[in-house]
């Protein structure tokens, strides 16, 4: 299905590229701002396509909110910025305008909604709302220098070879972190943050797979197995699964954000299983049954070998004395490892950190110090859980950003 917006539609009749707003980076933030700006804003990005990480998000269906959305459910230096945003355009706002679009969609695990048919219908929806703002996207733009001429901001392009100066009234950096360099993510928006003279809070891969050396769980690839994990923040109950290069899937990539190296990870198997108890009415109807048989009932065979000998499994259930069914009760339930490293950002789904929030406005996303630059979507120091909550980021910092501007023009 072709995207209901040309890219460069109009911009061949704008008068010395003067313009109200520019917008820097065509993804979810980017698209979602110009249409709430409602002044035909310009919006300027280097890859080919616009929101192309929407398209891949998900698996191709995009987690695109998530109904549980809440302020704890995010991390930053400040836990109580996003508050306003989240509260100010939320999940049930955005689903409202995906039923508009009658774009068919299901709720999945811990209310995260997902689309029925392609995440290309979230993209599709994203570009027509800015068309209907009279936005303007143009793509495969690489950007020069930037700046500020005291009466408006200076932004240096190049598209196909051809050299161009815009001058706008008010500039809405949302080009993203540095998760996935391969889709274009070059943590352009620090650089210009720090250009204005915005602090940039340290920023690390999130939601991403850990590893571990001389290929611990290789023999596991492909195991997956319900935990409870958590690293220093709070714990979460989903699957683990284990890789050649270590651990992933839900539990162990929403672990990964509190996650610092030297550290270790808790992980409690089976969680709501109580594993002192199954112990013990395992020796009283089966105590000539392997211990090891006995754990491979409640967990994957595979997994029941690896933990053979690292919680040394064997004998049967009649040898197990009270004090031996606490010890290996306690290990399965708070089962400890080290990892070595993360994937990074090659494959982390987001960045943690950014553009410090002590520095913007959180009702409106605007920088403090410099009237008319906004920040919004992951180049901010907001990082939401796995399921739907960093697009709900991306969609109320953008209206936020988007309101202000559009109030201005009023």
């Amino acid at each position: 299905m072709p995207h209901p917006l040309a890219p460069d539609k109009g911009l061949a009749h704008l008068p010395g590229m003067e313009i109200e707003t520019l917008i820097l980076g065509a993804g979810a933030a980017g698209l979602f701002c110009a249409a709430q700006t409602g002044q035909g804003a310009v919006v300027l990005d280097h890859a080919a396509r616009p929101a192309e990480k929407v398209r891949i998000s998900g698996g191709g269906r995009c987690n695109f909110t998530n109904l549980g959305t809440r302020p704890e459910a995010f991390l930053s230096r400040n836990p109580h910025f996003a508050k306003s945003a989240l509260a100010s355009y939320t999940a049930q706002d955005f689903l409202a305008l995906v039923e508009a679009h009658r774009i068919p969609w299901h709720e999945k695990t811990l209310g995260q909604l997902f689309c029925d048919r392609s995440s290309k219908d979230i993209v599709n929806l994203l570009l027509a709302e800015a068309e209907r703002a009279d936005a303007r996207v143009r793509l495969d733009t690489s950007l020069g220098e930037i700046g500020h001429d005291g009466d408006r901001f200076t932004v240096e392009s190049d598209h196909g070879g051809r050299r161009e100066t815009w001058r706008a009234r008010n500039l809405v950096v949302a080009t993203g972190g540095k998760s996935i360099p391969k889709m274009g993510a070059t943590g352009i928006a620090y650089r210009v943050a720090e250009h204005f003279g915005l602090a940039v809070t340290e920023t690390r891969p999130a939601l991403v797979p850990f590893t571990f050396g001389e290929g611990r769980f290789a023999e596991l690839a492909g195991v997956s197995v319900p935990v409870r994990a958590r690293a220093k923040g709070p714990a979460f109950e989903e699957a683990m699964l284990f890789t050649h290069r270590g651990l992933s899937g839900p539990a162990m990539l929403q672990a990964s954000s509190t996650w610092r190296e030297g550290e270790e990870v808790t992980i409690g198997l089976m969680p709501g299983t109580d594993w002192a108890a199954a112990l013990r009415q395992g020796r009283r109807a089966s105590p000539r049954q392997a211990l090891r048989t006995f754990l491979a009932q409640h967990l994957p065979a595979r997994l029941t070998d690896h933990l053979a000998n690292e919680m040394e499994l064997h004998g049967n259930l009649a040898g197990l004395s009270e004090a031996r069914i606490e010890s290996l009760a306690r290990a399965l339930a708070d089962w400890r490892l080290k990892p070595t490293g993360t994937e990074g950002y090659r494959t982390a789904e987001v960045t943690l950190g950014g553009v410090d929030t002590a520095d913007l406005n959180s009702r409106t996303m605007e920088a403090t110090s410099v009237p008319g630059l906004f920040f919004v979507g992951e180049c901010v120091d907001v990082t939401g859980w796995l399921g739907g909550y960093n697009f709900q980021w991306a969609w109320a910092s953008a209206a936020a950003a988007g309101r202000a501007i559009r109030s201005r023009r009023a």
